[in-house]
């Protein structure tokens, strides 16, 4: 570990690269070896392979992500990320049921509450960033709302637009904050933050997605999902924090350190992907972006929902811990 952490960070990126895709290479390909083997497969088997060929996009989505954000630089994967919460915010308001008069609600959010966040992440201004839509946002919201004079199903709409916002930029926005965040003796290495949280989350996912299919089936919520269970996230959360431990060097963590932080980001971010199922239940789709979708972005809210969880969490686990007012 002192050899790799002597490593320049352009050597160690490089490391990084060679091994992360290499490992999702050899997954992918296997898991296309094994449906060519199993040509019957029960209704059951083929739900759960289309879940965990998801994840493993998910996870390859996590990576390109995490290479753009590294050779985009800071400021540019804030932009990168900005675009992502339009995308995902459009894609989550596409599926709900909004009214002509949320109009000017939907305006205010898409190009003004979005772009404000991500400005305050750019330019480090973390303890505004951090209350700016829970606080100004949520109540300027419902005033604009209020403003349009239809006051037919006014909470129900208002919380609509609101847990968007919520969602998929507040959440979402935690995730290049931590390119920004000022450790000591770690300047320029915050891409590798990001890759961390990237990892243990994805891992959790597909952790807790084979955990599903080996141990004996007890669903918490079952109207809502069928592969999750406490055994199953539980396995899911211990995996990624086990991979996060390996991955101690490229952090400033020490390895127990890197171990807490991990299972914290990956239980949130497993715990979200139940809560964007639920969602998906309520609007009556079983996947976000489907082909009736119109927002050009299909299925992106799938592939980051665990992010929008687990990123905040995160965020504010290691600033709080380490006591970093940048």
């Amino acid at each position: 570990m002192s050899m790799l952490k002597d490593l320049s960070v352009d050597q160690q990126v490089g490391l990084l690269f060679v091994i992360l895709f290499g490992v999702l290479l050899l997954v992918s390909v296997g898991a296309f070896l094994r449906t060519l083997r199993e040509r019957e497969q029960t209704a059951e088997q083929q739900e759960w392979q289309h879940e965990f060929r998801r994840d493993l996009r998910a996870v390859w989505g996590g990576a390109v992500i995490f290479w753009g954000a590294w050779i985009s630089g800071p400021i540019g994967a804030t932009l990168l990320f900005g675009v992502f919460s339009f995308l995902a915010l459009r894609e989550f308001i596409t599926l709900m049921h909004t009214r002509r008069s949320d109009h000017r609600s939907l305006l205010l959010a898409f190009f003004v509450l979005l772009p404000v966040q991500y400005v305050l992440v750019g330019t480090r201004h973390f303890d505004l960033f951090t209350v700016f839509l829970p606080v100004y946002g949520f109540l300027g919201l419902p005033v604009i709302s209020a403003l349009a004079d239809d006051p037919e199903r006014f909470l129900e709409r208002n919380a609509k637009i609101q847990w968007g916002i919520m969602l998929c930029v507040y959440g979402l926005s935690h995730a290049p904050a931590l390119l920004l965040l000022d450790f000591p003796n770690y300047k320029g290495r915050g891409a590798f933050l990001l890759f961390f949280l990237v990892m243990v989350a994805g891992t959790a996912q597909i952790g807790q997605e084979l955990a599903s299919r080996w141990l004996r089936r007890r669903p918490l919520a079952r109207r809502i999902s069928r592969s999750f269970s406490v055994r199953a996230w539980l396995i899911g959360a211990v995996s990624a924090a086990i991979v996060g431990m390996l991955l101690y060097w490229i952090t400033p963590f020490k390895a127990g350190q890197a171990l807490v932080m991990a299972f914290i980001a990956a239980g949130a971010g497993t715990l979200g992907g139940l809560v964007l199922k639920a969602l998906k239940r309520d609007a009556g789709v079983r996947y976000w972006g489907n082909r009736s979708s119109i927002t050009g972005a299909a299925g992106l809210l799938d592939r980051i929902a665990v992010l929008c969880f687990a990123a905040p969490v995160f965020f504010h686990s290691v600033r709080w811990y380490f006591s970093l007012s940048k």
